[in-house]
């Protein structure tokens, strides 16, 4: 069996591309999902697909950080693939193949590469948003209800009001009404 294993981090991106190139390279069966490659742990259909490999099958991905972010992990699931008699072939690194005898020697210097640009991302991500802070710019939901709507809940609330006759009226939870305090 050729098997194809597509990965994206996040729900908002898309695996077509990889899909296709899978399905192109042959595959008999692709396995997808949509987890961080941080780490193998989260990600319950490669484990299953790791599990399931067998001597003369292929376990095929595009790129190396598909399969794992961190050097140590990448030459962990080479060793796994190995010793279930089955061979890691990627697409768009060649040189990535357990067909070769320096292949992991190979995946873990990849690897590495690949974790330092997680770690970039991460950095970026960090400044930009800390940048963003600076300008004012604000995180996360807006709030349900603005200033003069929670001075009225305050004011209905004193009276007694129950809180799920407000969140009603409000168009809201009981517990965001709860939330609000004097």
């Amino acid at each position: 069996m050729i098997y194809g294993y597509a990965r994206v981090s996040t729900k908002k991106q898309d695996l077509t591309y990889q899909i296709e190139r899978l399905g192109r390279a042959g595959c008999d069966s692709i396995i997808h999902e949509k987890k961080s490659g941080k780490n193998t742990q989260g990600r319950p259909e490669f484990l299953r697909l790791l599990a399931n490999l067998e001597p003369g099958d292929t376990l095929l991905a595009t790129v190396s950080d598909r399969i794992a972010r961190d050097p140590l992990d990448l030459v962990l699931i080479l060793r796994e693939v190995e010793s279930a008699g089955a061979h890691l072939r990627l697409l768009d690194e060649p040189y990535i193949d357990t067909a070769f005898d320096f292949a992991d020697v190979i995946a873990y210097f990849r690897g590495w590469v690949a974790r330092v640009q997680r770690l970039r991302i991460l950095e970026n991500t960090a400044n930009g948003r800390a940048m963003a802070k600076a300008k004012g710019v604000k995180f996360g939901r807006r709030p349900k209800l603005n200033s003069r709507q929670k001075a009225q809940v305050i004011e209905r609330k004193a009276r007694g009001e129950p809180n799920a006759r407000i969140a009603r009226s409000f168009g809201v939870s009981e517990s965001t009404i709860f939330r609000v305090r004097p």
